[in-house]
């Protein structure tokens, strides 16, 4: 068999191989088999030299046009096999059912504050945030809460050892009082209302703020209470700001939070930062305030009361502004806040707080 004849059967033969290829494995395999360094094209190569001179030419040539004819090849269908599923060996049964994924979900606490901020948003209000670690001054003393007052014992704040500059009021530029008389100590915040005083420091009226975030209050763990929970407290400073206007946010958010056949009541209260205050309850989620079960047992929610208490309100305080600039005969404004985890346990029928943090899959696979 001539050199000639041979390399027609060598490319008669790979060519019907390369059709047969199915993957991008095989293909590398071929490529390595034909076109390698110890491949099927360079043994041919190496056999020219001891040809006839008269062959020597037209055997080249010829076997520069079947490596071409097959690099091209090869490169036209690398693409499709790419871009074709891979599979190797048998294949899978399709009639079989598939395999459930855990797919994760967004935690209830944060759920229920998207919510919270959502409807708030909808309505008007910008969201604000600040520091998780604050100063007594904006914590307690621009909110008119007195020294005696027990928010500020040691056993209800989680004060820090830190020593920096006198924290001052950012619009007045005076030095904040409580720093000097207890001499600048810091604490975690026990509530969001330091960033309201924020907001106001750097801002004229009038002004709608929803504050939603982090607290920090020393509390033994238990169903309803935990040492670290999340509030949103809402703002809003103008002129011709009333109780009316407080009352009828609420009424929308209580409406859209919990449904629209739920009614809402104001109980009278105190809070230092305003004046007057009021402690706000919706109907009762689970009897819708009949005060009884379906077994006409007293309500283990409400506890017979028919009525829920969800946060707390108020006319904002004259000295709170005066103690951020503002003119208090000028502008008035209302506040409220509420804690997440208890709306949230509200909505979701959940009995105890730390449940929120325990990270049971069981649990947290339910929302």
């Amino acid at each position: 068999m001539s050199f000639q004849q041979e390399l027609e059967s060598v490319k008669e033969t790979a060519l019907k191989e390369l059709g047969a290829i199915k993957d991008s494995a095989a293909l590398d395999s071929f490529n390595t088999k034909y076109l390698g360094r110890k491949g099927i094209f360079r043994d041919l190569s190496s056999r020219i030299p001891q040809l006839a001179n008269e062959e020597k030419g037209q055997a080249g040539k010829l076997l520069n046009e079947f490596k071409n004819i097959l690099a091209q090849r090869i490169a036209e269908k690398e693409p499709d096999l790419k871009s074709a599923p891979q599979v190797s060996g048998d294949l899978p049964d399709f009639t079989l059912p598939g395999e459930d994924k855990n797919i994760g979900r967004q935690h209830p606490v944060y759920r229920t504050l998207a919510d919270i901020c959502g409807i708030f948003s909808r309505m008007g209000f910008e969201i604000a945030y600040g520091p998780e670690i604050e100063d007594e001054y904006h914590n307690f003393t621009s909110l008119n809460i007195p020294l005696n007052h027990p928010s500020r014992d040691a056993f209800d704040t989680f004060y820090l050892n830190l020593k920096t500059e006198e924290p001052k009021n950012e619009r007045t530029g005076k030095e904040a009082e409580s720093s000097s008389v207890e001499g600048g100590r810091w604490l975690l915040r026990s509530h969001t209302s330091p960033v309201q005083i924020r907001v106001m420091q750097n801002r004229k009226p009038p002004l709608k703020v929803i504050v939603p975030g982090k607290v920090f209050r020393p509390d033994k763990p238990s169903p309803k209470h935990f040492p670290m929970f999340h509030q949103v407290e809402g703002l809003m400073v103008g002129e011709g700001i009333s109780f009316t206007h407080l009352k009828g946010i609420l009424d929308v958010f209580c409406k859209e939070a919990f449904g629209a056949s739920t009614e809402m009541r104001f109980r009278p209260s105190f809070f230092p930062f305003t004046e007057p205050s009021a402690e706000v309850d919706i109907t009762c989620i689970i009897c819708n305030g009949k005060k009884v079960n379906e077994n006409n047992e007293s309500c283990p929610t409400c506890h017979g009361e028919g009525w829920i208490e969800i946060l707390g309100s108020g006319m904002v305080h004259p000295n709170v502004l005066e103690n951020v600039g503002y003119d208090s005969e000028k502008y008035t404004g209302f506040a409220f806040g509420m804690g997440v985890e208890r709306i949230a346990m509200l909505k979701y029928h959940i009995n105890d707080i730390r449940l929120f943090t325990e990270n049971h899959i069981g649990f947290l696979s339910q929302f």
